[in-house]
């Protein structure tokens, strides 16, 4: 427990290190060296994707094994220091945040171009050249509640379960396996091209992996909304509606529900009802967000006191 809070303070004083620092962006570089020798033929790629996405993930789960141990060996508090850094570089609330801020900020300018560069940049996949505000401010909504599940509740429920079964070392070796796969997935697991192939693997993975934390990542949303006196009715209502339009659970329904508004991805899905967002509705969706991170890290500490 006293590991996790230093790790959600450094996050948040700090943020995240430079890409070239990053443990994440390190196994980003081993995937995209893995894709660029990846056989052609249909079979050997879904075969071949499958021996990457256990490789990347046994890897990082080893390497923060490693890692673990011999951060062990610092003396005094850098040791705890440390290894809560590397527990904190698995998980990202102050980078979640300040680029979704960076959208609003462009779109309160005015700054449409501004602020598809920002949403392409750090929040979405896809081409966001020709998003008008509406579908702009939309994919900004839809991406801060989705990436709590992502970059906050799904790693901290790993290291949760980890430490439950293997001390400390377990919980980080989990919490980095989870990322791996994570990261493999937003890279390849898509339905296109040769990616229909090699990301099978990995999405199907991704999708199991993210089953029991995007419930709970919702409920907590439920809850948040309803401590910042937003729709917490809503949110449950379209979540119940609206759970299966979607190609995997995330929390963009609930978020929807509790904002009253429309969350649009032309071509794949529509949820809530109501006006698309505007500015004002990126920070309400931020204040809920923020309480609902604050009640994931408080259960995730609860459930750390229980297991000891």
């Amino acid at each position: 427990m006293t590991l996790l809070a230093l790790a959600v303070a450094l996050d948040l004083l700090v943020g995240d290190p430079p890409n070239r620092w990053h443990p994440v962006a390190w196994i980003g570089r081993l995937i995209t060296l893995a894709r660029a020798r990846a056989p052609r033929a249909p079979e050997d790629l879904a075969l071949y994707g499958t021996f990457l996405i256990l490789i990347v993930a046994g890897l990082a789960a080893g390497v923060a094994l490693v890692a673990q141990a011999l951060l062990g060996e610092l003396p005094g508090p850098a040791a705890p220091l440390a290894q809560a850094w590397l527990l904190k570089c698995s998980f990202s609330l102050r980078g979640l945040f300040t680029a979704v801020e960076l959208v609003r900020g462009h779109l309160v300018a005015r700054d449409l171009d501004g602020a598809r560069r920002q949403v392409a940049r750090h929040l979405v996949s896809r081409d966001t050249t020709g998003l008008e505000q509406d579908a702009v401010a939309s994919a900004a909504v839809e991406s801060l509640a989705e990436n709590l599940t992502d970059g906050v509740v799904a790693p901290l429920c790993f290291y949760v379960a980890g430490t439950a079964l293997g001390g400390v070392a377990g919980g980080l070796a989990l919490a980095w396996a989870y990322r791996a796969v994570n990261t493999a997935d937003a890279m390849i697991g898509y339905r296109r091209d040769e990616l229909e192939y090699l990301g099978r693997a990995t999405a199907r993975i991704d999708d199991v992996a993210n089953y029991v934390p995007a419930r709970l990542a919702a409920a907590a949303l439920v809850a948040g909304a309803w401590l910042v006196r937003e729709s917490a009715e809503g949110a449950a209502r379209v979540l119940r509606r609206d759970g299966r339009r979607t190609e995997s659970p995330n929390a963009g329904l609930t978020m929807a529900g509790a904002l009253g508004v429309t969350l649009e991805k032309h071509g794949h899905y529509r949820l809530g009802a109501g006006p698309p967002p505007d500015p004002a509705a990126i920070d309400r969706a931020m204040r809920v967000a923020r309480w609902t991170a604050a009640l994931c890290v408080g259960l995730a500490a609860l459930a750390l006191v229980a297991c000891r």
